[in-house]
Parts: structure tokens; sequence; C-alpha cells
């Protein structure tokens, strides 16, 4: 199994923490109920350990998938469901009326995220704020977020936010202002429970319902009409 970069610390780590927690606690518990069998006490908590650890590892698995390519399509930048699909105004890059579809990724869901589009990275900027869950209708504005801006070959500007949730606490993302964003590319990853929003234009067909589970990098979300640039 690959292992996103993103846990090669926080792996380890983990294992060293749970190690001594396991041995903190069957020492504890063996002290307050001796009459306990002494191996089965360590068993238990070592058991929780590295069925914790394994956990953590599989947090930061990373899925080998094919890598689709379509200049009309928007694809899903994440695995999940599909919580907002709705009309707003996007006031960060555009000031435009959007559609916005966010998808929600549980705490099981694999966390690596794919540009939904590829083209010119035109827009970026890590905002932070607060660690609300990542379903709240605010999350987008006031939790810890990131923006990124991409104008498409075919003349679009597809915006989209990776945000925090109330697990979650970083956001890593790959996008550099001016550099070139290959559809379905790794863009980053959120750790630990989020969700990411698109903002595409108002004439895009939606090709996905509310409550609609995803696969980031494979599902179509929406079809892109061409415009000249």
């Amino acid at each position: 199994m690959k292992i996103s970069k993103e846990g090669r610390v926080i792996i380890p780590v983990a294992l060293g923490v749970l190690c001594v927690l396991a041995a903190g606690f069957a020492f504890l518990t063996a002290w307050a109920l001796p009459q306990v069998a002494g191996r089965w006490i360590v068993a238990f908590w070592g058991v929780a350990a590295l069925v914790t650890w394994g956990f953590v590892v599989a947090f930061f698995r990373l899925p080998t998938r094919e890598r689709l390519v379509d200049e009309d399509v928007v694809f899903s930048p994440c695995d999940g469901v599909v919580v907002v699909a709705e009309d707003v105004i996007e006031g960060e890059v555009t000031g435009e009326r959007r559609i916005q579809l966010s998808v929600f990724m549980s705490i099981t869901n694999v966390h690596r995220n794919w540009f939904p589009v590829g083209g010119l990275v035109t827009y970026f900027k890590h905002h932070h704020g607060r660690f609300m869950v990542a379903w709240h209708p605010k999350s987008s504005n006031d939790n810890e977020h990131t923006t990124t801006a991409v104008l498409t070959d075919g003349g679009e500007t597809v915006v989209f936010r990776q945000v925090a949730g109330m697990v979650a606490r970083r956001i890593v993302s790959y996008a550099q202002v001016g550099e070139e964003a290959g559809q379905n590319t790794p863009c980053g990853f959120i750790k630990f429970g989020s969700r990411v929003d698109l903002y595409l234009p108002p004439d895009a067909e939606v090709l996905v319902e509310l409550g609609q589970k995803v696969t980031g990098s494979l599902t179509p979300l929406a079809r892109l009409k061409r415009v000249s640039r």
C-alpha cells in the first residue's frame, strides 16, 4: 500500500505515542485491578494501540487510479459525498454567480485531493479560520481553507476550496500561481476530515445529485461549455 508523503512523519510518531499510552494504560489497569491477569491487560491495550495505528496508516493511503483527462469535464477533487449543490455568489475570485458543488470527506475516506480541471493556476490563497464541522453551511468561509483558481484551456475559470473540518487541522496544497495544473494530478491533502467546494460557471451542466458518493479524479461532477479566450 502506498502512503502519502504527508503521513511519513505522523505514522511513526503515532506508533511511538500509542505504544507509550498502551504501556501506561496497561500498568494503571493492572495496578487498579490486580485480580485481572496481567497478560490480558497488556493484550487488550496492545490490540487497541495497533488498531488505532492501523487507522492512522489507512488514512494516509494513496490509491492507484487511472488518470482521466477531458477538457470539458470537471472531475471530483476528492472521495466523499456531495453535500451542496446550489447557486451562490463567489466573492473572493470572480465576484460572480456560480454553481457551488461541495464534496464532504469522512474520516475514513482517502484524503488526497486532485485538480478537478487542467489549466493555468491564476490565484491561490490560504485563509486561517475556525474548525467547525465541515458540513456546516458557514464552514466554506469561516473555517480554515485554501482558495485556488484555474483558468482552463477552454477559457473558463474554475475556483475550488479545500476546507478544514472539526478534526482536520492542516491543509496541504501543491498549487502554485503561474504554473500549469494537470487535470486529475495531485493538488493537495487535508488531514483528518474535511470537504472541498467547487465554484463553476452558471451554465455548467451538473452531473451529480445531493447525497451521491463520488470518487476523486474519477467521477465527473459537471460539464463545462467552452468559451473564447
